[in-house]
This record gives structure tokens, C-alpha cells and sequence, in this order.
């Protein structure tokens, strides 16, 4: 009801609509005359021809004749009569066939048409919008983000320049504007002084043209833009943008980060404050065989174990899930605690071979940076001989697909792979057949497209990791001045005001492991984490708890908070 009212406000609103209108009620009339006219010489030349009729049938005549319907029960006799039935005939065909339908379709369908479009693609936003989000280009990363800030109740803008698209992403659920996005007057429109924040995520020089727009209207939103070129991160911060985030070496830090096998010794994949969350492969280790309860890990180190990775597959902390040879630990601790783990375990496993990664693209490269920050081994292999550094021993040419480069690369003995295409068909194909060459290699793959992450699962990757949930958390943090710890596709680490109904309660009285698939792993007081607590002690208030869940619990979670179930 309040799109349609929106329709007729802007129909009725519009000046040339109002023009428009009238020229049609001026066509009516003049065709109502014609009709009236004809109805007069219709009696006249009966009554000529010795007929009687009445009004009503010299009217229904008319308007047959006219509409070239011609039933044909009532006929003049006389040539003169016929003449005018000509003239009517033909007048009719001009004014009802031709003329009253170019007329209703250009000065009402039309407005009209162009009043819907306007209420699902407006020029400008409501008066007095403040706090929302504008969102300058629509691609994987802010398709990702929408999602997120839809899941937290955050208002945004999607800023289009095409009508047609704009109209296509109304129809599938999102908020959009029409506008250029070059043009001051579109972020008038947008109250850009009132936003909360700016995201541009299309090419550098897009970027740098939206940032540099946006900032001669206000100097105080904050502008967020993403860098497909290292060069370009300081051009895009001279231009205004507040945060730069290079998108391949985000994601190419994290593909690093998966790199397990090497040897048994905790890897961290995040940190949230003191809290530290890493992952330690089980293969070779006296784990092996042991349920969760039968491993002691918290007993005797206070390590929380927050789940098992096996083969894509994520596993909660359910006591008597048993380790097995390729299972992946998720642990949660303090530093102090995970080197404790380390003496215990760092020994098995050993290996000096090098990670294979496919692929010598922004990704490839940024993961082979991150691994050298580690002093771990890799190769980088690639088909397109631009890419390859020929006085560099870390580079291979030639098809990832073909046997012997793969060979060449040492897959025969590589403890893992890191697949960083940004074709996911092509990343799907790897995996199968990496993981057929090598069933017990370690698979680290990326995604572009969310909805190919549980494809590759089924493929055979061990882990997937998203270019876009990874680039939309990262705004998100920025966004919320918070940390989203991305563990896995899917996976993340977060943090929420302790719900007032939860303060005073201890963990195993909230029992929220069950209710929402969550897990506890701290809760922060005064700036002070306290890491993995016990279940008896109760939680304070004024306090934030730091949760581990898969993005579906974190969403039950959500719900649950904002209802205030106990």
C-alpha cells in the first residue's frame, strides 16, 4: 500500500504528468463532441431518408461505426447517407484506433509506467535519512556485506546508474537509488553529510573518483574503498578514502594462514584481543583415536577445543567426537596456553617440503608472500608465462592440470595446496584432482562466489575461503569498529554485548551451546579478557562475550539476543 501511495504521490506531483492529463481530458472531449455531433447528422439524414430512430440508436451507431464493429442492423439508404457513413468510419479508425491509443500510452501509460520505476528506483532518498550505509557498486564482497548488515538491522543504499539494473535489484530485495555516481548532486540526494559510511568497491580509478566526489561534500563520513592494485592504495587515500583494503592480500594472508601439515604445531588463523584462535592438524599424533573427553586438552592445559575441521566439515565440541588421522583442531587459548600445546605435540608431523599453490595472480602471489613471512617452503604454478619469474626457483610454468608440472612443483610430496584461481569452475576441477592424486594432501582452496564454497567441500577441500564473505567481514569490522574473526567459510569469531538476562548466570545455566550452536570462548570486562572461563562462574555484567559459531548460529544467536529469550 505505501509503494502504490508513493506512485501517485510522484504521478500527481509531477508537473508534466498534470500537463499531460490534461491534453488527454482535452482529447476525450473534443472525441465526446465528435460523438455528439455525429449523433445530431445521423437523425438529420434519417429523417431525410423517411427513418425514425431514437437518441440512444443514433448514439450506438455512431459508436459502432466508428470502432468499426458495423453490426450492420441499421443502414442509411441514400448516397448521401452513405457519404457520412464513410466520414464517420474513417474519423473513427484516426481518432478511436490510431489517435486515443497513442494518446492514453504517451500521456498516461507512459507517466505512468515511469511513476513506478521512479517509487522502485528513486533519485533521492527520504528526508532526514542519516545513519545509512551507501554502497556505490554491487559486486560479490558488498552483495556479501548487505547480507551482513541486513543480519545486524543496519539500514543502507545501493547507489545505481542504470535503470534497468536498478529496477532488476529492487525486484530481488535490495534498497537501491538511481543516480551517477560521479555527480555531487547524487550524494546530495543520498544526505552523504548524514551517512554513516561509504563503501566504493569497483575499479581503482571508480574508486578514487567516487572518494574524491564524496569528500568535497563532507569531510567527516568515513569512506571505505577496496585496491586491486598495490599502487593504488595511497592514490585512493589521497583522493579521501579513510580505509584501503587491498582485497587479494586480505585473502591471501588467510589462505596462508590455512596452511597446515607442515608439522603438528598450532597455526593461528585469528586473534581477538588476547585471545588467540589457531588450528593444529592430528595427523601422526597421539590424539589420534581419542575422543575429545578422552584427550584432557582443557583438563590439563586449558585449551578450549571449539571444534573439528574433517575434510570441509565442521564438527562442534561434542565430547565424544573422536580425533581421527586428518582431523583439524580448533582451539582457543591464550599464547601461553597453545605453546603449551606445542611441546606436547609440535614434534609429530614433521615436514621441510613446500606448499604448492596454483595460480601466480594477486591471490597466489599475496599467499606466497605471507607463507615466506613464515619461513615456509612454497611453489607457485601458473600457465601464463607473464606471471613466472624465471630466476626464481618458487616458480613453475605450466597447466596446474597437467601431471607432470604438478610433479615438477612437488606434489608428490607436498604436505599441502593452496588452489587461488579466481575461476571457481577451475578451482573445483583442481581439488577433485588434487585430491585424487593425493587423497591425503591438505587442500586450501578460494572461492569468488559464495555459493561454490560447499562445491568445493564436496570436492575435496579441506578448506574454502570466500573473496567475498572475507572482503565483506572486513568492512564490516571497520564499519562496526569491531573484530569478526573470519576461522573458515562460515565460521566466524564475534563479539556482543553480554544480553542483560544472560549477566549473573553461569555458562552451563545458559546453556547456550545448545540453543544457538555457539560457544563461549571469553568474556571481556573493563578492556580485560578472561579466556575460556568455567562453566560454573557466572557472567558479569557490563560485560562482551566472545563467541565461535558457524554464520547460522551466529544468526540464532542474533534472534535470540534481540527477543530477550532466557
Amino acid at each position: 500500500m505505501k509503494f502504490f501511495t508513493s506512485q501517485i504521490s510522484y504521478f500527481v506531483s509531477n508537473r508534466n504528468t498534470r500537463t499531460n492529463i490534461k491534453r488527454l481530458i482535452r482529447f476525450i472531449l473534443i472525441l465526446i463532441l465528435m460523438i455528439v455531433v455525429y449523433g445530431v447528422l445521423f437523425h438529420e439524414i434519417m429523417e431525410y431518408e423517411g427513418q425514425r430512430h431514437s437518441w440512444i440508436t443514433g448514439f450506438y451507431w455512431t459508436l459502432t461505426t466508428m470502432t468499426t464493429l458495423g453490426f450492420g442492423d441499421i443502414t442509411f439508404t441514400s448516397d448521401i447517407g452513405r457519404i457520412f457513413s464513410i466520414v464517420v468510419l474513417g474519423s473513427g479508425v484516426i481518432s478511436l484506433l490510431i489517435m486515443l491509443p497513442f494518446t492514453f500510452i504517451e500521456f498516461f501509460y507512459a507517466p505512468w509506467m515511469e511513476a513506478q520505476h521512479r517509487a522502485r528506483a528513486p533519485r533521492e532518498l527520504p528526508l532526514g535519512t542519516k545513519d545509512h550505509i551507501i554502497i556505490t557498486s554491487f559486486d560479490p564482497v558488498t552483495r556479501a556485506f548487505i547480507e551482513k548488515l541486513e543480519q545486524y538491522g543496519h539500514e543502507y543504499v545501493l547507489l545505481v546508474n542504470d535503470l534497468q539494473k536498478a529496477l532488476d535489484l529492487y525486484d530481488q530485495g535490495y534498497r537501491v537509488m538511481l543516480g551517477e555516481s560521479d555527480d555531487p548532486e547524487t550524494y546530495r540526494k543520498m544526505y552523504v553529510q548524514d551517512a554513516a559510511m561509504v563503501v566504493t568497491g569497483g575499479t581503482d580509478m571508480f574508486n578514487t573518483n567516487v572518494a574524491h566526489t564524496v569528500r568535497e561534500l563532507s569531510s567527516e563520513v568515513k569512506i571505505i574503498s577496496t585496491a586491486n592494485s598495490y599502487d593504488s592504495i595511497d592514490i585512493l587515500r589521497l583522493a579521501g578514502s579513510d580505509h584501503v583494503l587491498h582485497m587479494g592480500n586480505i585473502l591471501g594472508r588467510a589462505l596462508s594462514r590455512r596452511t597446515l601439515g607442515q608439522d603438528a604445531r598450532v597455526h593461528t588463523v585469528g586473534r581477538f584481543g588476547e585471545l588467540v584462535v589457531a588450528e593444529a592438524t592430528t595427523y601422526n599424533t597421539p590424539l589420534v583415536g581419542k575422543t575429545l573427553r578422552e584427550s584432557r586438552l582443557r583438563e590439563d592445559l586449558g585449551i578450549n577445543v571449539v571444534g573439528i575441521w574433517e575434510r570441509g566439515t565442521f564438527l562442534g565440541s561434542h565430547p565424544d567426537v573422536e580425533i581421527k588421522n586428518y582431523s583439524v583442531l580448533v582451539l582457543a587459548g591464550s599464547v601461553e596456553q597453545l605453546r603449551k600445546y606445542d611441546e606436547l605435540f609440535g614434534i609429530y608431523g614433521v615436514s621441510d617440503e613446500p606448499i604448492v599453490i596454483i595460480g601466480a595472480g594477486r591471490v597466489g602471489r599475496a599467499t606466497a608472500r605471507h607463507l615466506a613471512k613464515r619461513n615456509i617452503q612454497y611453489r607457485i604454478v601458473d600457465k601464463n608465462p607473464d606471471r613466472i619469474r624465471e630466476d626464481d626457483e618458487h616458480y613453475v610454468y605450466g597447466d596446474a592440470a597437467d601431471l607432470e608440472t604438478l610433479k615438477k612443483a612437488g606434489i608428490d610430496e607436498a604436505p599441502s595446496i593452496i588452489i587461488t584461481t579466481h575461476a571457481d569452475d577451475v578451482n573445483i576441477y583442481l581439488t577433485i584432482y588434487a585430491r585424487s592424486l593425493r587423497p591425503n594432501i591438505h587442500i586450501i582452496a578460494r572461492s569468488t562466489l559464495e555459493r561454490n564454497v560447499n562445491t568445493l567441500h564436496r570436492a575435496g577441500a579441506d578448506f574454502v575461503m570466500s573473496y567475498a564473505s572475507m572482503g565483506a567481514n572486513a568492512i564490516f569490522n571497520i564499519f562496526e569498529e569491531n573484530d569478526i574473526v573470519m576461522i573458515a567459510e562460515g565460521l566466524n569469531v564475534f563479539s556482543l554485548k553480554t544480553p542483560s538476562k544472560l549477566t549473573g548466570q553461569t555458562l552451563a545455566e545458559c546453556d547456550i551451546r545448545s540453543k544457538t550452536g555457539c560457544n563461549v570462548i571469553a568474556w571481556q570486562v573493563d578492556g580485560k579478557q578472561h579466556i575460556n572461563p568455567e562453566p560454573g562462574k557466572p557472567i558479569p555484567e557490563n560485560s562482551e562475550i566472545i563467541l565461535i559459531g558457524q554464520s547460522e548460529d551466529e544468526q540464532k544467536f542474533i534472534e535470540y539476543y534481540k527477543s530477550g529469550e532466557s
